[in-house]
């Protein structure tokens, strides 16, 4: 996804080099509103039970309207494809990079939110927790936005 952003958005971005301070704002500001949203999360006790999970090509086909994805996609291709010579390279080495990193970083992240989910049915450690993250989340788009 990362290869398809970067290689078609680049002409884009080009023509109408404004559009990019103008998504940077709108991500980041969905970034504050997702943090709010954990920062206020009930603990997992507390949440009703709903209908269920999506499925795996669900979820792939989500990724194209997530915006933490798009974020994620248009800050790395910002700040580290070559701007003038090499940028096809650059977009398909950071693509890859991307997806070799996405394999053990996706697996440790099951395994940690397996390990804590019994500790964060108690409400006592769930707020602390829900607002560490949410005051994480909203630290990691500050260098998207003084660049």
């Amino acid at each position: 996804a990362i290869a398809l952003v970067g290689l078609g958005l680049d002409i884009l971005f080009q023509r109408f080099p404004q559009i990019l301070p103008i998504m940077r704002v709108a991500g980041s500001l969905y970034m504050v509103w997702l943090a709010l949203k954990i920062a206020l999360a009930k603990p997992i006790g507390e949440v009703e039970a709903g209908g269920r999970p999506i499925g795996f090509l669900a979820a792939a086909g989500f990724q194209w309207v997530n915006p933490k994805a798009w974020v994620m996609a248009l800050s790395a291709l910002a700040a580290y494809a070559g701007v003038v010579d090499g940028y096809t390279s650059s977009v398909l080495f950071i693509a890859a990079l991307c997806a070799l990193m996405a394999i053990p970083c996706s697996g440790v992240w099951v395994v940690f939110g397996a390990s804590l989910s019994r500790l964060l049915k108690d409400p006592r450690v769930t707020r602390p927790f829900n607002w560490t993250m949410a005051a994480l989340l909203v630290a990691s788009i500050a260098p998207t936005l003084f660049e």
